[in-house]
């Protein structure tokens, strides 16, 4: 910074930002923007500030939740293996912060699946996704097994890491995750019963079977 006078003939100071990451030590700094001139009073740190609050914008951004899948569905078996995923995506949102174009970007990063006869699993980074259809049935790492036949819903949490940048500037980690619920998923358990038939339906067309 330089004192300068104005024009007009007032005193001002000349002002050029520089940033650097608070997780690198020591800092490395990098020229952000300006010059700029200011009068009358002290100058603003506008990142900091922008900083101070951008949780809490974060926290407002209107991230959509991830769609859940499942196979099969909406009906599966009791016993059988039932492969559920997840579809997230990254998403960004531009606002402007004490005069500045901020951009901040949601990132999906673990999941914390909620099967719905009480089994809880996650956070997990694991995300899961769709079989072919002759696959199905197979177990994968998002699959679950039903012991219980009856109606449930299947519930998902994304967990979002967010990360800003101020007018094109360097990515700047977000403190804290947005943790955003999808709709439940219905999901109908059922059972499967074997008979055997001894009938002969051309003779006794009333049997059991027939």
């Amino acid at each position: 910074m330089s004192n300068i006078d104005s024009p007009d003939g007032k005193p001002g100071t000349v002002v050029y930002w520089y940033v650097a990451e608070a997780s690198k030590t020591p800092p490395v700094w990098a020229f952000h923007s300006g010059p700029e001139c200011i009068h009358g009073e002290k100058p603003r740190d506008i990142l900091a500030e922008i900083a101070a609050s951008i949780a809490h914008e974060f926290q407002r951004s209107p991230i959509v939740a991830a769609t859940i899948g499942s196979q099969p569905g909406p009906h599966t078996l009791r016993g059988k293996e039932t492969n559920v995923w997840a579809e997230a995506t990254t998403q960004t949102f531009n606002l402007t912060m004490l005069g500045q174009q901020v951009t901040i970007t949601a990132t999906p990063t673990a999941y914390t699946w909620n099967y719905g006869d009480g089994t809880i699993w996650g956070p997990t980074p694991t995300h899961g996704a769709p079989l072919h259809q002759d696959r199905i049935g197979e177990q994968t790492q998002t699959s679950h097994i039903y012991t219980e036949t009856g109606h449930l819903t299947i519930n998902l949490t994304t967990h979002f890491n967010g990360s800003y940048t101020v007018n094109n500037g360097p990515q700047l980690p977000i403190p804290g995750q947005g943790n955003i619920a999808s709709p439940p998923l219905p999901l109908t358990v059922w059972r499967a019963k074997t008979n055997l038939y001894a009938d002969n339906c051309i003779q006794n067309p009333q049997g059991t079977g027939c």
